[in-house]
Protein backbone atom coordinates (compact mmCIF):
# COMPACT_ATOMS: atom_id res chain seq x y z
CA UNK A 1 0.00 0.00 0.00
CA UNK A 2 1.18 3.20 -0.67
CA UNK A 3 -2.02 5.17 0.84
CA UNK A 4 -0.46 8.80 2.40
CA UNK A 5 -2.95 10.94 3.97
CA UNK A 6 -2.71 13.86 2.09
CA UNK A 7 -3.33 17.68 2.82
CA UNK A 8 -6.16 19.08 1.27
CA UNK A 9 -4.49 20.82 -1.11
CA UNK A 10 -0.74 21.09 -1.54
CA UNK A 11 0.09 18.30 0.54
CA UNK A 12 1.92 18.71 4.05
CA UNK A 13 4.82 16.59 4.98
CA UNK A 14 6.18 17.09 8.54
CA UNK A 15 9.91 18.18 8.40
CA UNK A 16 11.92 15.32 10.23
CA UNK A 17 10.60 12.90 7.48
CA UNK A 18 12.06 11.65 4.20
CA UNK A 19 8.68 11.38 2.82
CA UNK A 20 5.60 13.26 3.24
CA UNK A 21 3.41 12.74 6.11
CA UNK A 22 0.46 14.99 5.34
CA UNK A 23 -3.26 15.39 7.34
CA UNK A 24 -6.46 16.70 6.19
CA UNK A 25 -6.88 20.13 6.47
CA UNK A 26 -10.17 20.31 8.99
CA UNK A 27 -12.85 21.80 7.33
CA UNK A 28 -13.83 24.11 10.20
CA UNK A 29 -10.33 26.12 9.49
CA UNK A 30 -12.15 28.45 6.94
CA UNK A 31 -16.21 26.99 7.67
CA UNK A 32 -18.07 30.07 8.30
CA UNK A 33 -19.29 30.52 12.46
CA UNK A 34 -23.48 30.31 12.44
CA UNK A 35 -25.27 33.43 12.85
CA UNK A 36 -26.46 33.11 15.94
CA UNK A 37 -23.20 33.83 17.83
CA UNK A 38 -24.01 37.31 19.26
CA UNK A 39 -27.24 37.44 18.63
CA UNK A 40 -30.07 36.39 21.39
CA UNK A 41 -31.93 33.47 19.62
CA UNK A 42 -30.83 30.33 18.77
CA UNK A 43 -29.28 29.43 14.93
CA UNK A 44 -32.98 27.39 14.86
CA UNK A 45 -34.80 30.54 14.60
CA UNK A 46 -32.94 31.91 11.32
CA UNK A 47 -34.44 31.45 8.10
CA UNK A 48 -32.94 29.45 5.61
CA UNK A 49 -29.01 31.23 3.86
CA UNK A 50 -30.14 33.25 0.85
CA UNK A 51 -28.33 31.09 -1.43
CA UNK A 52 -31.23 28.77 -1.31
CA UNK A 53 -33.49 31.19 -2.69
CA UNK A 54 -30.91 32.82 -5.26
CA UNK A 55 -27.91 30.98 -5.93
CA UNK A 56 -25.45 33.81 -6.49
CA UNK A 57 -26.71 35.47 -3.41
CA UNK A 58 -24.71 34.66 0.06
CA UNK A 59 -25.16 30.79 1.38
CA UNK A 60 -23.69 27.72 0.97
CA UNK A 61 -23.80 26.15 -2.72
CA UNK A 62 -22.77 23.22 -4.79
CA UNK A 63 -21.72 23.24 -7.42
CA UNK A 64 -20.52 19.88 -8.38
CA UNK A 65 -24.09 18.34 -8.07
CA UNK A 66 -23.34 14.74 -9.76
CA UNK A 67 -21.79 14.33 -5.94
CA UNK A 68 -22.68 13.95 -2.44
CA UNK A 69 -20.39 15.70 0.20
CA UNK A 70 -19.36 14.84 3.40
CA UNK A 71 -18.35 18.05 4.58
CA UNK A 72 -16.91 16.64 7.85
CA UNK A 73 -14.43 14.28 6.03
CA UNK A 74 -13.91 17.04 3.09
CA UNK A 75 -15.31 14.31 0.53
CA UNK A 76 -17.31 13.68 -2.25
CA UNK A 77 -18.47 10.91 -3.51
CA UNK A 78 -19.24 10.82 -7.48
CA UNK A 79 -20.49 8.06 -9.94
CA UNK A 80 -17.74 6.10 -11.03
CA UNK A 81 -17.57 5.75 -15.29
CA UNK A 82 -15.62 2.21 -16.75
CA UNK A 83 -14.43 3.48 -20.51
CA UNK A 84 -11.97 1.74 -22.58
CA UNK A 85 -8.49 2.92 -24.11
CA UNK A 86 -7.97 1.76 -28.18
CA UNK A 87 -5.65 -0.06 -26.71
CA UNK A 88 -7.61 -2.44 -24.98
CA UNK A 89 -7.07 -1.69 -21.16
CA UNK A 90 -9.70 -0.41 -19.07
CA UNK A 91 -10.28 3.55 -17.84
CA UNK A 92 -12.23 4.33 -14.63
CA UNK A 93 -13.01 8.09 -14.97
CA UNK A 94 -14.94 10.54 -13.12
CA UNK A 95 -16.97 13.34 -15.03
CA UNK A 96 -16.76 17.16 -13.00
CA UNK A 97 -16.50 19.84 -16.16
CA UNK A 98 -18.28 20.21 -19.37
CA UNK A 99 -18.50 22.53 -21.88
CA UNK A 100 -21.93 21.40 -22.82
CA UNK A 101 -24.00 23.74 -21.20
CA UNK A 102 -27.48 21.70 -21.23
CA UNK A 103 -25.51 18.37 -20.49
CA UNK A 104 -23.81 19.95 -17.50
CA UNK A 105 -27.06 20.65 -15.99
CA UNK A 106 -28.51 17.24 -16.70
CA UNK A 107 -25.80 15.85 -15.24
CA UNK A 108 -24.55 17.93 -12.35
CA UNK A 109 -21.64 19.52 -13.72
CA UNK A 110 -19.71 22.39 -13.51
CA UNK A 111 -20.31 23.92 -16.88
CA UNK A 112 -16.68 25.98 -18.21
CA UNK A 113 -17.43 27.57 -21.80
CA UNK A 114 -13.65 28.19 -21.92
CA UNK A 115 -13.02 24.18 -22.20
CA UNK A 116 -13.15 24.61 -25.89
CA UNK A 117 -9.99 26.66 -26.48
CA UNK A 118 -7.66 23.74 -24.67
CA UNK A 119 -8.43 21.65 -27.73
CA UNK A 120 -5.08 22.60 -28.87
CA UNK A 121 -2.27 19.80 -29.12
CA UNK A 122 -2.22 17.39 -26.57
CA UNK A 123 -4.63 19.28 -24.14
CA UNK A 124 -7.87 17.45 -25.22
CA UNK A 125 -8.04 13.97 -26.20
CA UNK A 126 -10.01 11.85 -28.95
CA UNK A 127 -12.49 10.09 -27.48
CA UNK A 128 -16.15 8.12 -29.23
CA UNK A 129 -18.90 5.81 -27.91
CA UNK A 130 -18.55 2.30 -29.29
CA UNK A 131 -19.58 -1.11 -28.96
CA UNK A 132 -17.77 -3.16 -26.91
CA UNK A 133 -19.10 -6.34 -25.93
CA UNK A 134 -22.56 -5.73 -26.72
CA UNK A 135 -22.18 -2.15 -24.81
CA UNK A 136 -21.72 1.24 -25.24
CA UNK A 137 -18.31 2.42 -24.13
CA UNK A 138 -16.19 5.25 -24.00
CA UNK A 139 -13.10 4.69 -25.99
CA UNK A 140 -10.19 7.08 -25.62
CA UNK A 141 -7.69 6.86 -28.00
CA UNK A 142 -4.64 7.40 -26.19
CA UNK A 143 -3.51 8.44 -22.30
CA UNK A 144 -2.02 5.98 -20.29
CA UNK A 145 -1.74 6.43 -16.34
CA UNK A 146 0.40 4.82 -14.17
CA UNK A 147 -0.80 4.96 -10.10
CA UNK A 148 2.46 2.57 -9.53
CA UNK A 149 4.82 5.34 -7.96
CA UNK A 150 5.25 5.67 -4.20
CA UNK A 151 4.00 9.47 -3.41
CA UNK A 152 6.83 11.16 -1.72
CA UNK A 153 7.34 15.44 -0.83
CA UNK A 154 11.15 16.04 0.72
CA UNK A 155 10.75 19.79 2.51
CA UNK A 156 13.19 22.17 2.19
CA UNK A 157 15.38 22.90 5.71
CA UNK A 158 13.24 25.09 8.40
CA UNK A 159 12.09 27.82 7.92
CA UNK A 160 11.67 27.72 3.86
CA UNK A 161 10.55 24.76 3.65
CA UNK A 162 9.30 25.22 -0.15
CA UNK A 163 10.84 24.63 -2.38
CA UNK A 164 10.66 20.72 -1.64
CA UNK A 165 14.06 19.58 -2.30
CA UNK A 166 12.62 16.27 -3.69
CA UNK A 167 9.05 15.39 -5.30
CA UNK A 168 7.43 12.21 -6.77
CA UNK A 169 3.88 12.48 -7.94
CA UNK A 170 1.67 8.90 -7.30
CA UNK A 171 0.46 8.84 -10.27
CA UNK A 172 2.31 9.73 -13.34
CA UNK A 173 0.62 9.93 -16.98
CA UNK A 174 1.84 9.25 -20.13
CA UNK A 175 2.96 11.96 -22.93
CA UNK A 176 -0.35 12.07 -24.44
CA UNK A 177 -2.57 12.27 -20.87
CA UNK A 178 -4.67 15.02 -20.57
CA UNK A 179 -8.13 14.94 -18.22
CA UNK A 180 -9.77 16.82 -21.30
CA UNK A 181 -11.66 14.62 -23.75
CA UNK A 182 -13.32 15.36 -27.07
CA UNK A 183 -16.31 12.68 -26.40
CA UNK A 184 -19.38 13.86 -28.96
CA UNK A 185 -17.92 16.75 -30.34
CA UNK A 186 -17.87 18.27 -26.65
CA UNK A 187 -15.07 18.55 -23.96
CA UNK A 188 -15.40 16.54 -20.87
CA UNK A 189 -13.01 17.42 -17.59
CA UNK A 190 -12.25 13.46 -17.30
CA UNK A 191 -9.76 12.40 -14.75
CA UNK A 192 -8.67 9.11 -14.48
CA UNK A 193 -8.79 7.21 -11.39
CA UNK A 194 -7.77 3.70 -12.05
CA UNK A 195 -6.40 1.88 -15.30
CA UNK A 196 -5.94 -1.08 -16.71
CA UNK A 197 -7.23 -3.19 -13.67
CA UNK A 198 -10.50 -5.33 -13.07
CA UNK A 199 -13.56 -5.04 -10.95
CA UNK A 200 -12.78 -7.33 -8.77
CA UNK A 201 -9.42 -5.56 -7.12
CA UNK A 202 -11.71 -2.07 -7.13
CA UNK A 203 -14.45 -4.13 -5.06
CA UNK A 204 -11.87 -4.42 -2.12
CA UNK A 205 -11.82 -0.90 -1.51
CA UNK A 206 -15.41 -0.66 -1.54
CA UNK A 207 -15.41 0.17 2.32
CA UNK A 208 -12.30 2.43 2.00
CA UNK A 209 -8.72 1.71 2.85
CA UNK A 210 -7.58 2.17 -0.92
CA UNK A 211 -4.45 0.85 -2.50
CA UNK A 212 -2.90 3.80 -4.17
CA UNK A 213 -0.73 1.67 -6.37
CA UNK A 214 -3.90 1.27 -8.08
CA UNK A 215 -5.90 4.34 -8.09
CA UNK A 216 -5.90 7.91 -7.90
CA UNK A 217 -4.09 9.08 -4.16
CA UNK A 218 -7.35 11.16 -3.41
CA UNK A 219 -9.52 8.04 -3.69
CA UNK A 220 -10.47 7.38 -0.22
CA UNK A 221 -13.09 4.64 -1.23
CA UNK A 222 -13.92 3.36 -4.68
CA UNK A 223 -16.89 0.58 -5.75
CA UNK A 224 -17.32 -0.35 -9.01
CA UNK A 225 -19.93 -2.52 -7.79
CA UNK A 226 -22.09 0.20 -6.62
CA UNK A 227 -20.45 2.66 -9.57
CA UNK A 228 -19.18 4.87 -7.01
CA UNK A 229 -15.86 6.53 -5.73
CA UNK A 230 -14.95 8.67 -3.15
CA UNK A 231 -12.20 11.92 -3.28
CA UNK A 232 -10.96 13.92 -0.96
CA UNK A 233 -11.45 17.55 -1.35
CA UNK A 234 -9.15 20.86 -1.10
CA UNK A 235 -9.94 23.91 0.51
CA UNK A 236 -10.09 27.13 -0.30
CA UNK A 237 -10.99 30.77 -0.88
CA UNK A 238 -12.95 32.05 -4.47
CA UNK A 239 -13.32 35.85 -3.48
CA UNK A 240 -13.62 35.74 -0.38
CA UNK A 241 -15.81 32.81 -0.17
CA UNK A 242 -14.79 29.56 1.47
CA UNK A 243 -14.58 27.44 -1.11
CA UNK A 244 -14.38 23.02 -1.45
CA UNK A 245 -12.61 21.91 -4.78
CA UNK A 246 -10.68 18.67 -6.14
CA UNK A 247 -7.66 18.39 -7.13
CA UNK A 248 -6.84 15.61 -10.13
CA UNK A 249 -3.82 16.39 -12.27
CA UNK A 250 -1.14 18.72 -13.01
CA UNK A 251 1.00 19.44 -16.49
CA UNK A 252 4.47 19.28 -14.07
CA UNK A 253 6.22 17.14 -11.00
CA UNK A 254 5.83 19.67 -8.76
CA UNK A 255 2.33 20.52 -8.32
CA UNK A 256 1.46 16.78 -8.78
CA UNK A 257 2.94 15.67 -5.76
CA UNK A 258 2.39 18.85 -3.88
CA UNK A 259 -1.57 18.42 -4.91
CA UNK A 260 -1.52 14.58 -4.67
CA UNK A 261 -2.42 14.33 -8.53
CA UNK A 262 -1.47 12.54 -11.57
CA UNK A 263 1.17 14.34 -13.96
CA UNK A 264 -0.48 15.06 -16.71
CA UNK A 265 1.92 16.30 -19.52
CA UNK A 266 -0.75 16.33 -22.66
CA UNK A 267 -1.82 19.84 -20.39
CA UNK A 268 1.81 21.62 -20.69
CA UNK A 269 0.19 22.45 -24.22
CA UNK A 270 -2.69 24.58 -23.09
CA UNK A 271 -1.76 28.12 -23.16
CA UNK A 272 -0.93 30.31 -19.87
CA UNK A 273 -1.05 33.79 -19.11
CA UNK A 274 -4.13 34.47 -20.59
CA UNK A 275 -6.66 34.57 -17.84
CA UNK A 276 -9.34 35.67 -19.01
CA UNK A 277 -8.46 37.18 -22.56
CA UNK A 278 -10.06 36.08 -25.81
CA UNK A 279 -9.58 32.19 -26.70
CA UNK A 280 -7.92 31.54 -22.81
CA UNK A 281 -8.79 28.11 -21.73
CA UNK A 282 -7.15 29.11 -17.74
CA UNK A 283 -8.24 30.84 -14.94
CA UNK A 284 -5.97 32.30 -12.28
CA UNK A 285 -5.08 30.21 -9.14
CA UNK A 286 -3.05 32.52 -6.92
CA UNK A 287 -0.45 30.69 -3.96
CA UNK A 288 1.81 32.16 -1.66
CA UNK A 289 4.85 30.92 -0.02
CA UNK A 290 5.69 32.33 3.28
CA UNK A 291 2.22 33.58 4.14
CA UNK A 292 1.67 33.41 8.11
CA UNK A 293 2.60 30.07 10.07
CA UNK A 294 1.50 29.17 13.61
CA UNK A 295 3.57 30.82 16.21
CA UNK A 296 2.95 28.74 19.43
CA UNK A 297 2.58 25.01 19.26
CA UNK A 298 -0.69 23.28 19.25
CA UNK A 299 -2.20 26.29 18.37
CA UNK A 300 -3.70 27.10 15.00
CA UNK A 301 -3.04 30.54 13.56
CA UNK A 302 -6.43 31.75 12.16
CA UNK A 303 -4.76 33.72 9.57
CA UNK A 304 -1.99 31.19 8.53
CA UNK A 305 -1.51 30.51 4.74
CA UNK A 306 1.32 29.31 2.26
CA UNK A 307 3.54 26.96 0.95
CA UNK A 308 5.94 26.62 3.96
CA UNK A 309 2.78 26.39 6.75
CA UNK A 310 1.51 23.53 4.74
CA UNK A 311 4.77 21.59 4.20
CA UNK A 312 5.43 22.12 7.81
CA UNK A 313 2.65 20.33 8.20
CA UNK A 314 0.48 22.73 9.56
CA UNK A 315 -2.87 22.43 6.99
CA UNK A 316 -3.55 23.19 3.73
CA UNK A 317 -2.36 25.77 1.96
CA UNK A 318 -5.73 27.85 1.59
CA UNK A 319 -5.06 29.17 -2.33
CA UNK A 320 -7.27 31.50 -3.76
CA UNK A 321 -9.59 30.72 -7.03
CA UNK A 322 -10.43 33.23 -9.30
CA UNK A 323 -13.89 33.40 -10.83
CA UNK A 324 -16.42 30.10 -10.06
CA UNK A 325 -19.81 29.33 -10.85
CA UNK A 326 -22.19 31.65 -9.45
CA UNK A 327 -19.96 34.48 -8.76
CA UNK A 328 -17.95 34.90 -12.11
CA UNK A 329 -18.45 33.82 -15.65
CA UNK A 330 -14.92 32.80 -16.51
CA UNK A 331 -14.52 29.48 -14.48
CA UNK A 332 -12.33 26.55 -15.59
CA UNK A 333 -11.21 23.98 -13.92
CA UNK A 334 -7.82 24.49 -15.53
CA UNK A 335 -6.07 26.96 -12.94
CA UNK A 336 -3.18 28.65 -14.02
CA UNK A 337 -0.52 29.26 -10.81
CA UNK A 338 0.32 32.52 -9.91
CA UNK A 339 2.42 32.52 -6.86
CA UNK A 340 3.12 35.01 -4.70
CA UNK A 341 5.77 35.96 -2.29
CA UNK A 342 5.47 38.73 0.75
CA UNK A 343 8.80 41.17 0.63
CA UNK A 344 11.14 40.83 4.26
CA UNK A 345 9.52 44.89 4.15
CA UNK A 346 5.84 43.53 3.93
CA UNK A 347 7.04 41.02 7.06
CA UNK A 348 8.36 43.55 9.18
CA UNK A 349 5.90 45.87 8.72
CA UNK A 350 3.73 43.44 10.08
CA UNK A 351 1.41 44.01 6.30
CA UNK A 352 1.19 40.27 5.95
CA UNK A 353 -2.18 38.50 6.43
CA UNK A 354 -4.07 35.38 4.80
CA UNK A 355 -5.29 36.18 1.76
CA UNK A 356 -8.42 35.78 0.54
CA UNK A 357 -9.58 36.66 -3.15
CA UNK A 358 -8.13 37.57 -6.43
CA UNK A 359 -8.06 41.70 -6.27
CA UNK A 360 -7.07 42.03 -2.46
CA UNK A 361 -4.19 39.66 -3.71
CA UNK A 362 -3.56 41.63 -7.04
CA UNK A 363 -3.73 44.87 -4.73
CA UNK A 364 -1.22 43.88 -3.22
CA UNK A 365 0.99 43.20 -5.84
CA UNK A 366 0.72 46.39 -7.47
CA UNK A 367 1.72 48.27 -4.30
CA UNK A 368 4.86 46.17 -3.75
CA UNK A 369 4.33 43.69 -0.76
CA UNK A 370 3.72 40.72 -2.92
CA UNK A 371 6.54 39.73 -5.57
CA UNK A 372 6.76 36.64 -7.59
CA UNK A 373 9.29 34.03 -6.31
CA UNK A 374 12.89 35.52 -5.19
CA UNK A 375 11.61 38.55 -5.99
CA UNK A 376 10.84 37.97 -9.66
CA UNK A 377 7.62 39.77 -11.17
CA UNK A 378 4.47 38.44 -10.26
CA UNK A 379 2.47 36.23 -13.57
CA UNK A 380 2.12 32.73 -14.64
CA UNK A 381 4.24 30.30 -13.41
CA UNK A 382 3.44 27.75 -16.33
CA UNK A 383 2.39 25.30 -14.10
CA UNK A 384 -1.39 24.01 -14.67
CA UNK A 385 -3.70 22.09 -12.10
CA UNK A 386 -6.65 20.42 -12.83
CA UNK A 387 -9.25 21.58 -9.82
CA UNK A 388 -13.02 21.62 -10.38
CA UNK A 389 -14.85 23.37 -8.18
CA UNK A 390 -17.36 21.22 -5.96
CA UNK A 391 -18.72 23.53 -3.17
CA UNK A 392 -18.90 27.19 -2.05
CA UNK A 393 -19.54 28.06 1.90
CA UNK A 394 -20.72 31.67 1.20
Amino acid sequence: MKRMLLLAGWCAALPALAQSLPVQTPITEIQPAPASIGADVPVTYFGTAPSTVQKELIGPYQLLKAGTIDQEAGTITLPLYKGQLASGETVWYILTDTNDEKNADALGLNFSAKLVYADVGRGVRKASQQLVNGRTTVVFESGKVDFSPVHSVTPGAAPDYFPPTAVQPGAVGDANYSPLAKIGGYIYNAPIVAFNVDEKTLDAFCSGNADHSVVHDKVVSICPRNNVVTLALTTGFSFGRPVLYLSTEANNALPAALEGATLAPGLTDVQVGGDDGAFSAVERLFAVINGPTNVEPNVVNPGRQGFNSALKGEGGPLNVLGGIPTVATDYSPLWDLNVGQWTQHAIDSHYRARLRDEFQTLGYVRSGWLTGPGGKAFGSSGLIVNCPIVFRFL
